[in-house]
This record gives C-alpha cells, sequence and structure tokens, in this order.
C-alpha cells in the first residue's frame, strides 16, 4: 500500500544510493521507504538538493510544501509518467463548450451539496430540519442554473446554511459562527483550512497517477497559479472526509484547545495537533467501502482516483460522468 510521509519538525532530506533519510535537528536519521511512497508533505524547514529530486522523479513521487501555519504552499511533481495528448485536447474542449462545462460544473456542485445534506442527517440532530430543508431547496435549482456564476452562488449559499449548521453540531466547548480562513480565526476554522489543504494535495497526487490536466477546471476558472480541477473535485470530498473528521476529533475530545497556537491573529493546530489530525486523516484515506460497482471494497483514497478515472471516461466519450454520492 502506499503510504504518505508526513515530516513536521525541522532537518534534512537525504539521499544515500537509493534510499531517502530524513535527518531532523538533533541528527536522528529515519529511512523514508520510497519504493511504498505516494506523497510526501513538509510542514517544518527541511533542506535537500537535486540528487533527492532525481530519486523522487525516479520514483513518481510528489511532494507538498505547507507554511507556518500549516497550509499549502506549493508542490513539486515530477515528469509526468502518463501522458495523452488525445485526452488533454478532449478535456480543453470540455471548457470551451458552455453546455459540456455546465454539465461538470453542476455535477461538483450538486455532489457537494448532497454529501453536506448527508452529515447533517446523519447526526439526527431535530433542530438541523429546516437548514436540511433550506440546503435542498437550493439544489433544486442546480439544473436551471444557466452559467457558472449562477452554481457559485448556489454553492455559496449552501454551504453558508451548512456551515451554521455545522457549529450547533460541535462540543467539547468549542464555537463555530462563520467560515473564515485568511487567516483563520478560531480552532474549528483552523482545523477546515488544515483539512482542506489536505484534501487539496490529496487529489492532487491522486490526479498526478492519471492523464488528467489538474489545471483545466469547470467550476473554478481555469488558473496558472493553482490546480483549479483539484478544487472542484475537492468540492465533493471536502464534506464527505473532512468535516465528519474534524467533527469526530472535536467531538471524542482527541483534538482540544491545548492542540492549538495563534500568532497576529491566526489560529492554527500546533505540532501535536497536526500528528493527531494527521494519524486521523490517514485513517479515514484508509477506510474501505464496498463500492457497489466493482464490487469490492475500495479506500476513500482509491474512491478519489476513481473520480479522476470517470472524468477521463466522460471527455473521451466512452461513459457520462457521474460524481460519487455516498450511499453507505
Amino acid at each position: 500500500m502506499d503510504r504518505n510521509i508526513y515530516i513536521l519538525s525541522s532537518g534534512r532530506l537525504k539521499r544515500k544510493d537509493n534510499t531517502l533519510y530524513f535527518e531532523n535537528e538533533d541528527g536522528v536519521k529515519k529511512p523514508i521507504p520510497v519504493e511504498q511512497t505516494n506523497s510526501i508533505h513538509f510542514f517544518g524547514s527541511v533542506d535537500f538538493n537535486t540528487s533527492l529530486l532525481h530519486l523522487l522523479s525516479h520514483y513518481q513521487i510528489c511532494f507538498h510544501v505547507y507554511n507556518y501555519y500549516g497550509f499549502y504552499d506549493g508542490t513539486f511533481t515530477p515528469r509526468k509518467s502518463k501522458v495523452s495528448g488525445h485526452s488533454v485536447v478532449q478535456q480543453s474542449a470540455h471548457v470551451l463548450d458552455t453546455s459540456k462545462r455546465l454539465y461538470l460544473a453542476r455535477c461538483f456542485v450538486e455532489a457537494g451539496i448532497h454529501h453536506m445534506i448527508r452529515n447533517l442527517r446523519k447526526n439526527n440532530h431535530a433542530d438541523l430540519t429546516s437548514y436540511v430543508n433550506t440546503m435542498e431547496s437550493l439544489a433544486s435549482n442546480i439544473r436551471e442554473a444557466s452559467d457558472i456564476p449562477s452554481l457559485m452562488g448556489i454553492e455559496g449559499s449552501s454551504r453558508k446554511v451548512y456551515y451554521e449548521a455545522l457549529g450547533r453540531l460541535i462540543r467539547n466547548g468549542m464555537t463555530f459562527e462563520e467560515r473564515n480562513k485568511q487567516p483563520p480565526q478560531d480552532p474549528v476554522n483552523a482545523m477546515i483550512s488544515f483539512g482542506n489543504s489536505l484534501m487539496y494535495t490529496t487529489i492532487l497526487s491522486e490526479f498526478y497517477k492519471t492523464v488528467l490536466d489538474p489545471s483545466v477546471s469547470f467550476l473554478h476558472e481555469p488558473s496558472r497559479k493553482r490546480f483549479s480541477l483539484c478544487l472542484d473535485v475537492a468540492e465533493i470530498f471536502k464534506p464527505l472526509v473532512i468535516d465528519p473528521l474534524v467533527l469526530s476529533l472535536l467531538n471524542n475530545r482527541r483534538i482540544k484547545n491545548e492542540h492549538f497556537d495563534s500568532k497576529d491573529g491566526a489560529v492554527y493546530l500546533n505540532d501535536e495537533g497536526r500528528r493527531k489530525f494527521l494519524d486521523a486523516y490517514e485513517e479515514k484515506l484508509n477506510t474501505t467501502v464496498k463500492h457497489r460497482k466493482l464490487n469490492r471494497n475500495v479506500s476513500y483514497r482509491y474512491l478519489i482516483r476513481l473520480e479522476a478515472y470517470k472524468l477521463i471516461k466522460h471527455f473521451i466519450g466512452d461513459e457520462t460522468y457521474k460524481p460519487i454520492k455516498a450511499w453507505w
């Protein structure tokens, strides 16, 4: 099974022959099994040289860099081993054709709202009925939306209602009144932002294993500064993976006030908080569910890869894309 490696402390990443080692500031070395590594995430200040990059490229390992607060900064991706000019041309054609673009954008919004409503319903909280009804009413307008701004408006309005409802489910002395992220101003927002950054890089790592171009997107505008297709697909998986994880960690008291620090008005998870979140995140990604079409157990991580494969089939005309909507 491919592993994600998370490096929270500062130090140096070294290559010796075909083995990779991380050496922390105290000189303690830890080997990294490159043949079983999917991606490496740097949260501390890490030194390395081009010899390391050659090794990562050989084993097709992405690495993702996060800033002081634990939020995504950038990614190194090796030269892709899977490329298809035909697929990229067809993917781009679906952006240039308004009706084709709208179809996909609607799918992302629809699946995202489906999972948000699912989260509220699973908690079986009677006081949330009005929130669910409002979100269902907003979702009923998705098919009639005639442009991307209208869809973004529906998504934004739904998410605002959803976050208000989510705040009523949080215990453990935490409060959550509204979403803020630049910077996060309370522990709950800090966890959501941290989790969303992880989801973005997870999707990017999975897309890298396919012929998809992650910069060609449909709901979010294609951009030179980000892999915007990852943002599109994250609309589906953030409420499916990150939000339930945040609720579980808080309500089961696995993460408490002591796991946060603040600086210059920003609240962020400290090292111990990040370790707890990352452990739970990896556990969630490796959790399996019985796939109805494949008739076998697949992990949450592989569900993301399957979403990429479905998009590719849609672009080349093999099979119409249907976004995942959790059935379990």
